[in-house]
């Protein structure tokens, strides 16, 4: 038993706690009994941190009075949050221990962090604890200074929680080099032990956790856990952008979902949703029951938010990654993720925090907002079914991360260079480090007045200057520095969080803006500070922020691909996927219909190009190629430089998670197959690499490895930050002096690619950092290589119009852009699209209209009135046949002109005698005048020449191969959008809405007459409610000529019009009920249908109610005086009842008569005898034949059954819609409105979705 291992004093504490141990750590604690280093990867909620802990307690506890005053523990966490939850979570074990056995030591435990007070630092120093918390980059700055050494020379163990939050960039290189000081520092192997909840390959990040050359025990229970995890789809269908409406429906489902849960926690992408999505859950929720967590929030801010949560006090959280990791914010019941996530982990981590405890199931709800995301929605979905987890990226020998760490040291301490260099060779990522690199980064800081290193050549030794300390402690770190304001609330000086940089400068005094879903007025904005009041709730704007979002991983691209091959089947979506049937139709739909435009489906095992012409005469060239952000930026960049170096111009271009998109002008031309071969794998890494030097990308990562170098010092004197524009202008100081033709005029340049420095260190780095962090360049080297050999297949297609997948990139956001055009000047501006593609629509997509071919074949053919109209036109047509001559009447003109001698007649062909009878120019007129030919009408190598010079195209007529003159070929696009534009042309409102009043009868022309045209009313009419007065004072005199109250009671009382309330109940005054008239033959489909709307019980019923519902429930249905005989012997109680009943829509009369008595004005009843206030009216009963209230002891209904409740739906309701229900519901709005479209949809009371 792993208990058995520890103190008594502990093992009967942790069984009355815990019971047994969970996995990880039954798992875990022998090898870290033993002395190992030890990775522990178990799902959340599993007990991971006290299975690293618990053993060092008890090693400490067993100390007894022999414990030093020394640090023997050190936990490095990668959030300061999350280090003081495991403080606070540390104490209550070690105070109940202490409680249990009063001779046992006290163990203390502090947190050091950037938080952390001066004073509690200073005790710190005095009187070290032993069990210390920190962050990566708080460590970094204990062992540069000269306490924080003296307090971690004694830590034997260090626990590094959450380790794959810093596995994938350069904090994971930091912290190992860290680590590896640290363990030079003690003197002796430490033990190291890292947690993670989700890591992929475990082998890989349990070496960059003990370095190179040391050993590790595996600890892995499984990333699988089971789930409760759906997709969320709104009614409307998604679309490319989630327009407003869509947003609407998002926010009730959100709603409704936090309602039915204790405390929810919302996951949103960026922190402008995170604070959009509170402010309005608040407005649907109510005020205090939301707010907002992201880390542009205050310290005290995100604390007081995770307390409410904890508390119970907060409904719902909506929060960014700030709360990703195991911050404890207490027992979460619900899980909503907004948008899809980038990676699988990333879900699995945040589902993972609902239900945090061993034995309970996360929930979770995903919510994509557009058909994209659905698909990617889908995949995530797929892959966590599947057990597929993102393979966790490994940092790479940073040398920028390098310099600052060489400089810390040296300025702690004196190194020999060959000490230093084999301690940073421990670090897994330096482990192939060469003395070349280690030598170029010294020299970096080794030489001038500016140096932080004194070099001793001689002696080989190495130490910091006197500045050298203070540079690393105020500038060191790996996180990137964000050019943002800090808010502070005046007078307190309070702070409340940031903005960005272009916010602030774009903001005036006055403007009220949201932040922590409070509203804040701008009183003064100075360098680097936003000073605000409390705006007290008045409606703000939101503010922005402006960084990169990571990219979707391989992974979960290839995930992807596989929903897009196999999800056109609904079914597989539905049966293997989980998505529901609303889900899974929209999805599938919107795969078929881009399938059906392109041919195939773009996966990563197919490549598809797509062009057509936009409105400016352009055309849109859009690969698809859905891999994932990163490889398409890079193929994006090196495909538009490509063009550049081709045509001689330079190119917009975007480029997203599935697809790349260039923005092409009149003047290019080729054949579209050809795209495929522009780039080499050979040289497509050159070609990339100079595609980035004029990029913002180069010029932001140069900015950040000169500061993380410490080349670029972040503070100045007094330790105040650098201003961010400052910084931005001393890097380009330092970029000219390195590498200065990037900065150069381009006229001093030579021709040919700009020479690179790669002896300079931070200019590789900063080249390494733009190929493989943000792009990925093995990647696309890879997917090149695959076009070259056919791995990867090849489909190019021309269409009239962008296809359902090229919408997505045409609405790309401006972080997509590879190029630095505004978004309203980007020529995508001039493509129209459809709002949504479905597979029907598609089907003619890619296919030229033959009445706009022909249509243009006529424009383009000369009409020449006279001898010199057609000399003209001979011209610049090349030649006209005898035929063609004669067939457009030409003959005589002809005639004159060869009497003129200025045409001649060679084989049958008319020239004009000056015209050039160059080949290429003739064929040129000739397609100018003819249009589309065949591809076999000419010579192909001319059509090939005048391809390249951007004179024509090739295209697809009537199934066939063919060319045609660039600008007719954009013409014939034209003509055959703007056919399909006419026929779904919108009218005006004025015109529907007369056309409505003829469909509905209410134009005097269309007017019916009798009862006959009174049941044909009600067909049209049937479900839909008005007040009940208004039926026979608007509704019917309007359809019906010369209508008489009798028409109605003939229908009523013949059985074939049944009245009643459908909808939503209430207590409005009789003639303001809503009431409809039905067919007694849809009745039971009405009934059902309506079976989903909320009522009364009887409990909720007034007494007379009750009474008169009672006397029809146990004895059917009943005249007016048998009911008051049974119910009521009061006329005013009766009436008031079976108002109440009606309006309830629970009773209903096979009379209408009965219902005009109720809403006829009181002082209008004439004065009858006391016990005969009501004229008899045809018989009550119940509308709902299928429910009734539950008869007294010993009554039964009129059919010999006690009946049930009338509140309760029918029986065997679905909350579902059927096919047939839905069929029912469009039938009838077609019969209602003629032209059914979504606003009509939503006048009706029926919850029918969309679609």
């Amino acid at each position: 038993m792993p208990l058995q291992a520890f103190s008594p004093t502990l093992r009967a504490w942790f069984a009355e706690r815990f019971g047994a141990p969970s996995p990880p750590q039954a798992e875990g604690w022998p090898a870290i009994r033993a002395g190992k280093n030890v990775l522990i990867a178990a799902p959340t909620g599993t007990g991971k941190t006290l299975a690293a802990f618990l053993w060092a307690i008890d090693d400490l506890m067993r100390q007894g009075d022999r414990l030093p005053e020394a640090t023997q523990v050190l936990y490095v966490s990668p959030l300061k949050a999350l280090g003081n939850d495991v403080q606070k979570n540390l104490q209550a074990p070690l105070e109940e221990l202490r409680a249990r056995d009063s001779s046992l030591p006290e163990v203390r435990v502090l947190v050091r962090s950037g938080d952390t007070l001066p004073a509690a630092r200073a005790a710190m120093r005095r009187r070290p604890p032993h069990i210390l918390v920190t962050t990566p980059e708080s460590l970094y700055i204990l062992l540069t200074s000269q306490g924080g050494r003296a307090m971690l020379r004694s830590v034997r163990t260090v626990i590094v929680d959450e380790i794959h939050a810093v596995s994938g960039d350069k904090r994971g290189a930091h912290l190992a080099l860290s680590l590896e000081r640290l363990e030079a520092l003690t003197g002796g192997p430490l033990q190291r032990i890292g947690l993670s909840a989700t890591q992929k390959p475990l082998e890989q990040t349990a070496r960059l956790l003990v370095g190179a050359g040391r050993d590790c025990a595996l600890v892995d229970t499984g990333h699988h856990r089971r789930l409760d995890l759906a997709v969320e789809v709104p009614d409307s269908p998604l679309a490319t952008v989630c327009p407003h409406e869509t947003w609407e429906e998002i926010y009730r489902r959100m709603a409704g979902l936090i309602r039915e849960h204790r405390t929810t926690l919302v996951f949103v992408n960026t922190r402008k949703l995170a604070e959009r999505v509170a402010a309005r859950l608040t407005e649907v929720l109510g005020k205090d029951q939301v707010t907002s967590h992201h880390g542009s929030l205050s310290r005290d801010r995100r604390l007081d938010a995770e307390r409410r949560l904890k508390a119970g006090t907060l409904r719902a959280l909506v929060a960014t990654a700030s709360l990703e990791l195991g911050i404890d914010i207490g027992d979460i019941d619900l899980v909503i993720q907004v948008g899809v996530t980038p990676s699988i982990a990333t879900l699995l981590q945040r589902i993972g925090r609902a239900g945090h405890a061993l034995s309970r199931t996360p929930r979770g709800r995903l919510f994509p907002l557009t058909r994209d995301e659905l698909a990617c929605a889908a995949a995530l979905l797929d892959a966590i079914g599947r057990g597929d987890l993102d393979r966790t990226p490994q940092p790479g020998p940073s040398l920028d991360i390098l310099a600052q760490q060489v400089v810390a040291a040296c300025a702690a301490e004196t190194w020999e260079e060959e000490a230093l260099f084999a301690t940073c060779r421990r670090a897994w990522p330096y482990r192939d480090l060469a003395r070349e690199d280690f030598d170029a980064v010294v020299r970096l800081h080794a030489g001038g007045r500016a140096a932080l290193l004194h070099r001793d050549g001689v002696n080989r030794r190495l130490r910091g200057t006197r500045r050298a300390r203070l540079t690393a402690l105020t500038s060191g770190g790996a996180i990137p520095d964000s050019a943002d304001y800090r808010v502070l609330l005046q007078p307190e000086e309070t702070p409340i969080g940031s903005v960005h940089e272009d916010f602030a400068v774009e903001a005036s005094v006055g403007d009220i803006f949201q932040l922590g879903n409070a509203s804040w007025r701008i009183l003064k904005v100075e360098p680097g500070v936003v000073r605000v009041a409390d705006a007290q709730g008045t409606p703000p704007s939101l503010p922005f922020w402006l960084g990169e979002a990571p990219a979707r991983t391989r992974e979960l691209s290839a995930a992807v691909a596989r929903v897009r091959t196999r999800g056109q089947d609904p079914e597989w979506l539905a049966r293997e996927v989980g998505l529901d049937e609303g889900a899974s139709r929209q999805l599938a739909d919107h795969l078929a219909a881009g399938v059906r435009t392109l041919g195939a489906v773009p996966t990563q095992e197919c490549v598809v190009l797509e062009r057509f012409f936009d409105e400016s005469g352009g055309m849109q060239l859009v690969l698809h190629a859905p891999f994932g952000g990163r490889i398409n930026r890079a193929w994006g960049l090196a495909l538009r430089k490509r063009f550049c170096r081709g045509f001689g111009f330079e190119l917009q271009a975007a480029a997203n998670e599935e697809a790349i998109l260039l923005s092409l002008g009149p003047q290019h031309s080729f054949p579209l197959e050809e795209v495929f071969d522009y780039l080499h794998p050979d040289s497509a890494r050159d070609v990339l690499i100079q595609a980035l030097f004029p990029s913002p990308l180069f010029a932001t990562r140069w900015r950040w490895n000169l500061t993380r170098s410490l080349l670029l010092s972040r503070t100045r004197g007094g330790g105040k930050r650098v201003p961010a524009p400052l910084l931005r202008m001393r890097a380009d100081d330092l970029l000219a002096q390195a590498f200065p033709a990037v900065l150069a005029c381009g006229e001093t340049l030579p021709p040919g690619d700009l020479p690179v420095p790669w002896d300079h260190p931070v200019v590789r780095q900063t080249i390494e950092d733009c190929l493989q962090e943000a792009m990925d360049i093995e990647g696309l080297l890879e997917v090149l290589r695959g076009l070259r050999d056919g791995c990867v297949r090849r489909v190019a297609v021309d269409t009239p119009e962008p296809s359902a997948f090229a919408l997505g990139i045409l609405n790309a956001m401006p972080y997509a852009f590879l190029d630095d055009a505004p978004l309203e000047e980007r020529r995508t501006q001039a493509v129209l699209t459809r709002r949504g593609l479905d597979a029907r629509t598609a089907d003619t997509l890619g296919a030229l209209d033959p009445e706009a071919v022909a249509r243009v074949r006529e424009e383009a053919w000369p009409q020449a009135e006279g001898a010199e109209e057609l000399h003209e036109a001979l011209l610049w047509m090349g030649y006209a046949t005898r035929g063609e001559a004669a067939a457009s009447g030409w003959d005589g003109f002809m005639a004159e002109l060869l009497s003129a001698r200025r045409v001649v007649l060679e084989d049958d062909r008319w020239h004009a005698v000056e015209a050039t009878r160059d080949p290429k120019q003739v064929l040129r007129g000739r397609l100018e005048a003819l249009g589309p030919i065949a591809a076999d009408a000419a010579d192909a190598t001319l059509l090939l020449a005048l391809e390249r010079e951007g004179a024509v195209l090739r295209c697809r007529i009537e199934g066939r191969q063919g060319w045609c003159d660039r600008r007719l070929l954009a013409r014939i696009h034209r003509y055959t959008i703007e056919r399909l534009r006419r026929e779904i042309e919108p009218v005006s409102a004025a015109a529907y809405w007369r056309f409505l009043c003829c469909w509905q009868h209410a134009d005097e022309a269309y007017r019916l007459e009798g009862p006959l045209g009174v049941a044909e009313v009600v067909r049209q009419l049937a479900g839909f409610e008005v007040p009940a007065a208004a039926w026979e004072s608007g509704v019917l005199p309007a359809r019906v000529r010369g209508y008489r109250p009798d028409y109605l009671d003939q229908l009523t009382l013949g059985g074939e019009v049944v009245w009643g309330r459908l909808w939503a109940a209430g207590d409005a005054p009789a003639r303001g009920t809503p009431i409809g008239l039905l067919p007694r033959s849809d009745l039971e489909t009405w009934l059902s249908l309506s079976a989903r709307a909320p009522r009364s019980g009887p409990e909720d019923l007034s007494a007379h109610g009750r009474a008169v519902l009672q006397a029809l429930a146990t004895r059917g249905a009943l005249f007016t005086q048998e009911i008051e005989r049974l119910a009521s012997p009061l006329a005013s109680h009766l009436e008031m009842g079976l108002a109440e009943l009606v309006g309830q829509g629970l009773i209903t009369c096979d009379s209408f008569s009965g219902l005009r008595r109720l809403i006829k004005p009181a002082q209008a009843h004439p004065r009858f005898a006391s016990r005969s206030p009501l004229v008899p009216a045809g018989r009550w009963s119940l509308l709902r034949q299928a429910a009734s209230v539950a008869p007294t002891a010993g009554e039964t209904t009129a059919a010999g059954e006690a009946a049930a409740d009338p509140a309760a739906p029918r029986a065997g309701a679905a909350p579902a819609w059927s096919e047939a229900e839905s069929g029912f519901v469009a039938r009838q709005l077609l019969r209602r409105y003629g032209v059914v479209f979504r606003r009509v949809l939503a006048r009706e009371r029926v919850p029918v979705p969309w679609r």
